[in-house]
C-alpha cells in the first residue's frame, strides 16, 4: 500500500500527527525568525488536525530542564503529553502505544530539532514500517545547516518530505470536503 509512490500520498486516515519537543527553553535558543515560521506552521497544523479530527501526539524531551511546551501551542492535543529522555521518541514505550491506540499508519512530523529528535525518531519509525511525512515548514533547529542535513539524510532514508499546505490539502482531497472552508481559512493565514 505505501511502496513506490504511494508512499508520497498522505492520507486522511490513519495519520497521526506527532509534535516533537516544541519546549520553552530550545525556543529560547532558537533565533527569533527561524521560530516564528516554525510556530506559525505548526499551530496551522494543530488546528486543522482538530477540525479534521487527525488524531495529535506530544512529546516532551526532558520537561523537569527544557520546560513544557510552549504556552502559545498549548491546547486539547496536549491530553496525555509524553515525556520522555530518549532523543528518538520510538525507544518510549508510552510512544509506541500511543501510535497502536491512534491506529497510526502514517506519521506527518513537526517540532525540534529536526537533526536531534525528529532525525532520530524519523529513522527508527521507517525502521518499524511507518511511512514518515516531514512538514519541512513546521520543523526547526538553531542552526540552519544542521535542520538542511537532517532534512537531506531523512528523505535519503525514506521519508516524504512536505510542507503544511501541501499536507492538508492531501489529507483533504476535494474541494468538497467538509472541513475545507475552515482549513483553507487556516492555511491563508500564513
Amino acid at each position: 500500500m505505501f511502496d513506490g509512490p504511494n508512499r508520497l500520498l498522505l492520507q486522511r486516515e490513519g495519520t497521526v500527527l506527532v509534535l516533537v519537543d516544541v519546549q520553552e527553553r530550545i525556543v529560547l535558543a532558537t533565533p527569533p525568525p527561524i521560530w516564528r515560521e516554525v510556530r506559525k506552521n505548526i499551530r496551522i497544523l494543530l488546528e486543522a488536525s482538530q477540525i479534521m479530527k487527525i488524531p495529535i501526539i506530544v512529546t516532551e524531551q526532558y520537561p523537569e530542564g527544557l520546560g513544557h511546551l510552549v504556552q502559545d501551542l498549548q491546547g486539547p492535543w496536549c491530553d496525555n503529553t509524553i515525556a520522555k529522555t530518549s532523543f528518538n521518541c520510538c525507544r518510549e514505550e508510552a510512544f509506541l502505544d500511543r501510535l497502536k491506540e491512534k491506529n497510526a499508519r502514517q506519521v506527518l512530523m513537526v517540532g525540534m530539532e529536526s537533526h536531534v529528535c525528529i532525525y532520530q525518531t524519523t529513522l527508527a519509525l521507517l525502521h518499524r514500517g511507518y511511512p514518515v511525512h516531514l512538514a519541512t515548514d513546521a520543523i526547526g533547529a538553531r542552526y540552519k545547516k544542521d535542520h538542511q542535513i537532517a532534512v537531506a539524510n531523512a528523505n535519503q532514508a525514506g521519508a516524504t518530505l512536505t510542507t503544511v499546505e501541501m499536507a492538508l490539502f492531501q489529507m483533504l482531497k476535494d474541494s468538497k470536503a467538509p472541513e475545507f472552508r475552515a482549513v483553507s481559512a487556516l492555511v491563508k493565514e500564513r
